[in-house]
């Protein structure tokens, strides 16, 4: 028998080899070695388990939601019941929401503000590129597979368009045109305040006026505020308000120190609606399940175009993104996939980019550790700029609806397609169905009757789903991209913050950045000559 000082001795000499072996795994004791072998199991098991609790439990509500759902049909619920049964969802979409503005103006302001103009120019850059890149490339896959599939050709198009084809929606009249100088008047809004409720919209109205006797049509232009926040008017606001407080040196740094004090905040509300998500997207997806009137028919009718789409969204996001990511980091694009699970699980609940941006911010900052002052800059552009499940599904709709009407679309018209529908994602609001709305201006670049997109309204809340957390997938990619392409240049991260908030907040102006380094540089040289 060993006497205790001998086991502790033997316990404390099996440490120091484990430590001296391989620094990186803990340490093994006797009492290790003597656990039972059902508990060395459990502990496996749970452990992992308990360190993605959120994520395990939001899975968990999506596939209960499903489920739900389908048990649900079966006793025909009226409209009322399902409206209650999606009364949770309602109110996790509005704490989303709410979280948007805040979240919006403070990451962009802290992210600029610490960036001095050289980096924020080449990170907008190089943003830009890749926006454009993905978009276009979305957009002629969903054109060369629509083309290829043809489902508008499949079955019996008369008994489609009979059974689906409804009312003439009320639409304005514009054209790609208006379309574009409508993004410069969001961008430059008249009133901050006003943006974040109302953007603007110019339409177009034809009235026919009495010359000389003639009967002569005069086109009048009217530019009106609609409901819906500015997200154009409100990035750049902040982009610019952000790089003035950068260049005001340590004048600035109060009002710094406000913004980034705010963006703590805001981030732990964040962190506390995120425990109330797997509870309403169950029940949001449910409601949404319980809301199609028949299942079968809807199959029958819209199962091509919908597996059309379906496989463009399949083959843009698990090919041509991860590719791109590869091939300039050298990364494993699927773990980095891994690591956002949880934010495309919330884009498939909500149908909403600017709904799951802060959840995007808290996966892409925690789990993937990317550099603050790049999520900061390229989230919120990239969910209100970088559509690209939303161009793609934009392109595949006006050709599919003008095969079921016996038309051919040449060459020159598939083109107008592609670049218009990448001109309308950009000008999609990041809520659920915005695609729908700038869809008619892509119809009505090819003459395509705006009645035509009531076929599809049956099918676009699932499809609306499944493109929007290709859109964040979309989004996260591209800060992971331009994480790996400006880090160096960055230098160390400069923006001090933290769960410990009885540390003062110990910020620095991109202006007092420049001048310590160039006071470091100085320091150097000097040092340098002394040798």
């Amino acid at each position: 028998m060993k006497s205790n000082l001998s086991v502790k001795m033997d316990e404390k000499h099996n440490q120091t080899v484990g430590m001296l072996n391989d620094e990186n795994h803990p340490t093994r004791t006797m009492h290790d070695e003597n656990r039972p072998p059902l508990r060395k199991c459990c502990s496996t098991f749970l452990e992992p388990l308990c360190n993605n609790l959120l994520l395990a439990l939001t899975i968990a509500g999506v596939f209960l939601g499903f489920l739900l759902g389908f048990l649900l049909r079966s006793s025909k619920p009226s409209v009322e019941t399902i409206m209650i049964l999606s009364f949770p969802g309602d109110i996790l979409m509005r704490m989303l929401k709410m979280l948007i503005l805040p979240l919006i103006t403070s990451s962009l302001i802290t992210g600029l503000a610490v960036l001095d103009p050289k980096s924020s120019g080449k990170l907008g850059i190089y943003a830009l590129i890749y926006y454009f890149c993905t978009t276009v490339l979305a957009a002629t896959l969903g054109i060369i597979l629509v083309q290829l599939i043809r489902p508008g050709e499949r079955g019996n198009n008369a008994q489609v368009r009979s059974e689906l084809l409804g009312d003439e929606p009320k639409a304005d009249q514009i054209t790609t045109l208006d379309a574009i100088f409508d993004l410069f008047r969001n961008m430059f809004a008249e009133n901050i305040l006003q943006a974040t409720i109302e953007q603007v919209k110019t339409t177009r109205e034809t009235e026919m006026v009495n010359l000389n006797g003639t009967a002569v049509s005069k086109v009048k232009f009217t530019t009106r505020y609609v409901s819906g926040t500015n997200f154009l008017g409100l990035i750049t606001f902040c982009c610019a308000f952000g790089i003035a407080i950068g260049t005001m040196g340590q004048r600035g740094e109060p009002m710094l120190h406000f913004f980034v004090i705010l963006n703590e905040i805001v981030m732990k509300l964040i962190k506390l609606v995120m425990w109330f998500s797997p509870i309403g997207i169950m029940f949001l997806v449910a409601g949404k399940i319980l809301e199609i009137e028949d299942l079968l028919k809807l199959a029958q009718s819209l199962g091509m175009y919908a597996v059309t789409v379906l496989t463009g969204l399949a083959i843009h996001s698990l090919f041509t993104l991860p590719l791109i990511f590869y091939a300039i980091t050298r990364r494993n694009p699927f773990a980095f996939y891994r690591g956002m699970l949880q934010a495309w699980l919330i884009g498939i609940g909500t149908g909403s980019s600017a709904a799951s941006l802060p959840v995007t911010f808290r996966c892409l900052e925690e789990t993937l550790k990317l550099d603050k002052r790049v999520t900061r800059f390229v989230l919120p552009i990239g969910a209100t700029v970088n559509m690209d499940g939303t161009a793609l599904y934009e392109a595949v709709a006006p050709v599919f609806l003008a095969q079921l009407m016996g038309r051919q679309l040449g060459i020159g018209q598939l083109i107008i397609v592609s670049l218009t529908a990448t001109v309308a994602s950009v000008g999609a609001a990041s809520i659920p169905s915005a695609g729908l709305v700038t869809m008619l201006l892509v119809m009505s670049a090819v003459n395509i009757p705006a009645q035509e997109i009531t076929i599809i309204f049956a099918i676009d809340w699932a499809l609306d789903r499944i493109r929007t957390s290709v859109n964040i997938l979309g989004d996260g990619i591209g800060a992971g991209i331009l994480d790996h392409l400006v880090r160096s240049e960055l230098g160390p991260p400069e923006l001090e913050e933290g769960e410990n908030t009885d540390r003062p907040v110990q910020t620095r102006t991109a202006a007092r950045l420049s001048a310590a380094r160039c006071l470091r540089s100085h320091d150097d040289d000097n040092e340098t000559s002394k040798l």
